[in-house]
């Protein structure tokens, strides 16, 4: 099993959010981090906030890029090189969904 570590963001701004980390190893190791507020019941102004991070811990071939599109809206796009970077983004995206949805999911209970 691999260990997932709870740590504590303050984004940028002012809200604190816990977040849950993993490393995904392979050939090439992957951080993966995520949190939310969950559901607030609105946009920004109700508090809702949700971040997630996949940084490069060692040997992954990868590009990452953010654009304003001709409408003016922010994006990013993510290049990755290889088989193992494929499996371990796969490994990543799955974690911060579990943890998104468990996040999430609390509100409810």
């Amino acid at each position: 099993m691999y260990e997932i570590k709870e740590n504590s963001r303050i984004l940028k701004d002012g809200t604190e959010l816990t977040t849950y980390a993993r490393d995904v190893v392979s050939c090439n190791i992957l951080e993966a981090e995520a949190g939310t507020t969950g559901y607030q019941g609105g946009d920004t102004g109700h508090g809702g906030r949700t971040y997630f991070r996949i940084e490069d811990a060692g040997s992954t071939d990868m590009e990452v890029h953010s654009y304003v599109n001709k409408y003016g809206c922010p994006g990013f796009e993510v290049v990755l090189g290889g088989d193992c970077e494929l499996e371990t983004v796969i490994r990543a995206l799955k974690f911060i969904t579990k943890v998104l949805e468990e996040e999430s999911a609390e509100v409810y209970d």
